[in-house]
């Protein structure tokens, strides 16, 4: 497949009918078709419908002469089950999709929605942290997040025991977001069932995933980039040195949202990777009073006290550069890639850097390996090689 890279600035067109949603839905949920393939290829080829057509093609192209897109049955399943749910699927352009996730990189082009949908209009922020808080950790979340509801406040957190359930059901009277790293409808841990149910009269469950899906290691990172991306800001509240809770810190930075930390005391792990964050620069938090002085009352303008995130899209342009003149030239490329890359995400401007080759060439060829399932695209833009 051949596609520019130059960022476009027009998202596609959301679907106007149901069979409109089920093509994004299908090629979304075909193998190996990542968000930023997916937008590639809604740009190469149209509509959904198009580039489901062009998928088998494509994959023949880069030697796989079995694949199928996802079979319309099992989109179908999915739309019926959400209907059953009373869950409503959101995509990138319609009324109800978080403006907010347009600043990502990679902001998904589907999302489940279970719950009351207006907690998405209210201004949010972010609470994370350990999973194995100590009491003084879990009132801390129980008060900034209680305190903060207060003020107008919805807050977003992952449904994880420790910290993320202590923030939730001190906000639930006046809504939280829980973001789920498995399907919408897929509680975990099971100890927060009651949470999750109780939540939506207020505040609503979110996902990108399918329906159904158990969450594995690699849906967390994915989830906390949402997490971060919805928030007007994020508090975390005992994070170790290496912990989801930091990744979340770290996304937040890139997509220009306000990191603020809860001090610990020096010799509790639990409290490490708070107290780096305030080292390098974060906001410390002593009550919802630091956190309303540093980024203003919900009832002002929610992006003001912000820095503003670079401007992206993931929509690349239609305009198709010149391809490798010659399959060695692709083979080389393929090569050249492969070695680069390891088991460590790697940025793709950085790749580009280092096999000093031009993005328009270099793109469809990542777009075939993906398909080859010889590398995985991650968010933010990184590459991994796959074992």
């Amino acid at each position: 497949m051949v596609v520019d890279t130059h960022p476009s600035t027009h998202p596609p067109l959301p679907p106007t009918t149901e069979d409109d949603r089920l093509s994004w839905l299908r090629l979304l949920r075909s193998s190996r078709v990542g968000i930023a393939t997916f937008y590639r290829m809604m740009a190469q080829h149209g509509s959904a419908q198009a580039a489901l057509a062009a998928l088998p093609d494509m994959a023949r192209a880069a030697g796989i002469n079995t694949y199928s897109p996802c079979p319309i049955s099992l989109a179908e399943q999915e739309l019926a089950k959400g209907r059953a749910l009373g869950a409503q699927l959101l995509c990138l352009g319609d009324a109800g999709y978080p403006a907010q996730l347009l600043d990502l990189a990679d902001p998904p082009p589907c999302l489940w929605i279970l719950g009351n949908r207006a907690a998405l209009a209210r201004p949010l922020i972010a609470i994370v942290g350990s999973r194995m808080a100590s009491s003084l950790g879990l009132r801390m979340a129980r008060a900034l997040a209680a305190d903060l509801a207060a003020e107008g406040y919805v807050i977003v957190s992952g449904l994880a025991r420790g910290v993320d359930a202590a923030a939730h059901h001190a906000s639930q009277s006046s809504g939280t977001i829980a973001v789920m790293a498995g399907g919408a409808d897929v509680i975990y841990p099971i100890e927060n069932s009651e949470l999750s149910e109780t939540l939506l009269q207020n505040g609503l469950r979110l996902s990108e995933q399918p329906l159904g899906l158990s969450p594995t290691a690699r849906h967390f990172p994915l989830r906390n980039r949402l997490i971060s991306g919805l928030a007007r800001a994020v508090i975390v509240v005992e994070a170790a040195a290496k912990s989801g809770s930091l990744i979340t810190a770290r996304n937040a930075l890139d997509q220009g949202r306000e990191v603020l930390a809860v001090p610990g005391h020096p010799f509790d792990a639990r409290a490490s990777g708070c107290n780096m964050l305030l080292r390098d620069g974060a906001t410390l938090v002593r009550s919802a009073h630091d956190v309303i002085e540093a980024i203003g009352t919900a009832g002002e303008n929610p992006r003001a006290a912000l820095p503003q995130p670079r401007p992206t899209r993931p929509i690349p342009s239609a305009t198709p550069p010149s391809p490798p003149r010659s399959k060695q030239e692709i083979q080389d490329l393929h090569r050249a890639i492969l070695d680069r890359l390891g088991p460590s995400p790697l940025a793709e401007d950085q790749l580009l850097r280092d096999i000093a080759s031009p993005a328009q060439r270099v793109m469809p060829v990542l777009t075939d390996l993906e398909l080859q399932g010889r590398i995985e695209r991650q968010p933010g833009g990184f590459i991994a090689l796959l074992s």
